[in-house]
């Protein structure tokens, strides 16, 4: 199987590249300049070249807080941008795989959200992807599956668990929101499953396969106890530690504001495709280990 996927450089792209050829999938990764969601136009002509058998739509605009000024850019790329892609998809009469995110949420329910609660974004990025959702559906909707993930992490790229490492050399103490609640999730384990639906949607054309679908690890935490557990896992294998310092999200203002409450319910996804994410901390310790053999 042939796989397009939008992106070069992020987190579940290059996890793909990494994990799709074990998976005994071809994948191949498509970005700037040949393919810009910012232009419709090389989006059909660079998927049209791939000639693949699935399409994976997981370049993104990904800058929470600057989002918040480039409205335009931000929209540009993750809704009529993830649109242009389906709608290529279609043409192509190929499925898709979208990836989108918890901050279609506000974060204010006490419970995981499910996939058909009500989606209220309370910054531009989280209503740039949920735009991108609905642009995907309406385009491609018969034929493809929405894929929400939650803070993810990974070897690569720029995420929470490298920036902890970082600041654990040189700061005895770091300061970490402990009032905002989530499901730490592996870029490799989405990944994973990435390749498991995009090949159940080709090879079934059973509609409880599309739609809408929440996927992220199992279990939950806030983001103190992310660090904490990082923190752990690194002093188990002689690398950079540091105490956690437990704060509110008013004690730490960010231009967007985040969801308090970004735990998602996964047994939609499970039921339908049998994809099933490990528990956040075992995966964790496996990209610890990772981090922590290239360092040395």
């Amino acid at each position: 199987m042939r796989i397009a996927v939008t992106g070069k450089a992020g987190q579940v792209v290059t996890s793909l590249i990494e994990r799709g050829p074990v998976a005994g999938q071809e994948v191949v990764a498509l970005g700037r300049p040949e393919l810009d969601l910012a232009d419709p136009a090389s989006v059909a002509r660079a998927l049209e070249a791939a000639a693949p058998d699935v399409i994976v739509s997981a370049a993104a605009y990904t800058a929470v807080d600057k989002a918040e000024s480039d409205i335009d850019v931000a929209y540009a790329v993750n809704g009529a941008g993830a649109g242009a892609v389906a709608e290529t998809a279609k043409a192509l009469g190929v499925p898709l795989v979208h990836v989108s995110t918890d901050y279609v949420f506000n974060g204010t329910l006490d419970r995981p959200y499910v996939e058909n609660d009500r989606t209220e974004p309370t910054g531009v990025y989280g209503a740039s992807k949920l735009a991108g959702e609905q642009a995907v559906l309406a385009a491609h909707g018969e034929n493809s599956a929405v894929l929400r993930v939650a803070w993810v992490y990974s070897p690569f790229g720029a995420n929470f668990v490298k920036t902890m490492l970082r600041l654990a050399w040189d700061r005895e103490e770091v300061s970490v929101v402990a009032d905002q609640m989530g499901n730490p999730t592996s870029a490799l384990d989405i990944a994973d499953a990435i390749l498991l639906v995009a090949t159940n949607l080709v090879s079934y054309s059973n509609p409880a396969l599309r739609g809408v679908f929440h996927m992220t690890a199992k279990g939950e935490g806030s983001w103190a106890d992310f660090a904490e557990a990082i923190f752990a896992a690194s002093a188990a294998r002689g690398g950079p530690t540091a105490r956690v310092k437990r704060i509110t999200t008013a004690d730490y203002p960010t231009l967007a504001k985040r969801p308090a409450n970004s735990r998602l319910h996964c047994g939609l996804i499970a039921k339908a495709h049998g994809v099933a994410l490990p528990d956040w901390r075992q995966s964790l310790d496996r990209v610890i280990a990772r981090l922590h053999s290239a360092a040395a």
